[in-house]
């Protein structure tokens, strides 16, 4: 049962950087958030979000912009938290067996021989790895090398266990023998572990995982839902209820300016800033992808469920989500509930020519794309119709980070050669009408 007195709280939390001119890119807008005694919360968001970011602010390995990060009611730089890390890569001490690589943070809080191999071995044999101790981790399957990961970080007995994405590096059996593994040591109280905090890019691990669900948008990363999964364990992954959130949580990925109530329960209290801007971001998706997803979907009957259209392309559906965002931006598909169902549009644009996918591709880009539009208009304007990309680099720049600023640029022109607004030489950076 979850403690109404929080062991980690932030207040007004962020992060920004600062150009030399003094103006700030905002990577994560204030955030308050708490995390109480007895509670695995998952933190979802887009790739690029500031997931692991947050984490690494929670924990002490990054100093918040702004705000501040308590533990215990104590702030986090008054103290050292009793904190560990499951990284995705299981990023072991080759050079160590299985048994010395367990005790290694042991041995550098500087606890003695006899108690750190006490413990080291009394938690490998909680995680299954008894036998194993005198094994180097070249000798190790994947999923037992994320075993010895875990230990690692049990074996200090922290407040809080921190995982970025442990379970991506595995095959999709392994990651769920593990994640079965893991609840029945927390369900159990095999863990000396009060609460975890899980970031993840795989909605079905959160929901089948979590008692809480915090979603993030981002440029810059806020808190766009944040709700309990009241559904008991274990969790059947076909049942109505789960999929309900689980397609849920599709629709706040993919829709981020829409206004969405979870189901099955009520949405905490959270801070939330709305971000507009005049260069809404684009998803880095190019055209190609965005033809092949909407003939994919032509070819499955023009609606299917996001999972599902991910399964067909072989694909995770986080990876899959910019080239959706980038068609639901185009007005080519419509998501409604976790399904994603071609528009006429998107119909049109899929089953139509290369040439004619170009006309279609044009104008939606022209309508729903503030800075295809305004290229187009300056490039029209000028006597020469030439334009230096370092112009547009210089406008995105007061909008994003330098690196998201560049690869919005690049996104932009990638859409505009495809659908013929103007056409680029890289090697001088200029873009120019090939028919004024």
């Amino acid at each position: 049962m979850a403690g109404t007195a929080p062991i980690i709280e932030t207040r007004g939390v962020e992060k920004f950087f600062e150009h030399p001119d003094g103006h700030r890119i905002k990577v994560i807008a204030p955030t308050n958030l708490s995390i109480a005694d007895g509670q695995i919360v998952a933190l979802l968001g887009p790739s690029g979000s500031g997931k692991s970011t947050f984490l690494r602010m929670l924990t002490g390995l990054a100093r918040p912009s702004a705000g501040e990060v308590l533990w215990e009611g104590v702030p986090l730089g008054a103290q050292m938290p009793n904190a560990a890390i499951v990284f995705q890569s299981f990023a072991l001490f080759p050079w160590l067996t299985v048994l010395q690589n367990v005790e290694a943070p042991l041995q550098a809080r500087g606890v003695g021989t006899i108690a750190r191999r006490k413990r080291a071995l009394r938690i490998l044999d909680t995680v299954g790895l008894d036998g194993f101790e005198t094994a180097y981790p070249k000798e190790l399957s994947g999923g037992m090398k994320q075993r010895v990961g875990f230990a690692r970080a049990l074996v200090v007995e922290p407040l809080v266990l921190f995982m970025d994405e442990p379970f991506s590096a595995l095959d999709v059996l392994t990651a769920e023998n593990l994640r079965s593994e893991l609840l029945d040591l927390w369900q159990n109280k095999k863990m000396p572990t009060r609460a975890i905090f899980l970031v993840t890019h795989n909605i079905e691990e959160a929901i089948s995982l979590a008692d809480r669900v915090i979603v993030l948008g981002r440029n810059p990363a806020r808190i766009r839902t944040d709700f309990e999964v009241k559904l008991s364990h274990p969790r059947d992954y076909k049942s109505p209820e789960f999929i309900e959130l689980v397609e849920y949580v599709y629709k706040v990925l993919t829709q981020p300016e829409a206004e969405c109530r979870p189901p099955l329960a009520e949405a905490r209290t959270g801070v939330s800033e709305r971000v507009t801007t005049t260069y809404p971001m684009l998803p880095h998706s190019r055209p190609g992808g965005i033809s092949g997803l909407l003939e994919m979907l032509l070819d499955l009957g023009g609606r299917l469920e996001l999972y599902r259209l991910a399964e067909e392309l072989g694909m995770e559906v986080d990876d899959l989500l910019p080239t959706v965002e980038a068609a639901t931006l185009l007005g080519f598909i419509h998501l409604h509930e976790g399904k994603a169902e071609l528009t006429p549009e998107g119909r049109a644009f899929a089953e139509a020519d290369i040439d004619t996918q170009k006309v279609i591709f044009r104008e939606a880009a022209l309508k729903q794309v503030p800075i295809l539009r305004q290229m187009d208009q300056a490039l029209r304007a000028k006597s020469d119709h030439r334009m230096s990309d370092d112009f547009y680099l210089d406008v995105l720049d007061d909008h994003y980070s330098e690196d998201e600023a560049r690869r919005q640029l690049e996104t932009a022109i990638s859409w505009g050669r495809f659908a013929e607004i103007f056409n680029y030489d890289a090697q001088s950076g200029r873009l120019f009408l090939s028919e004024p």
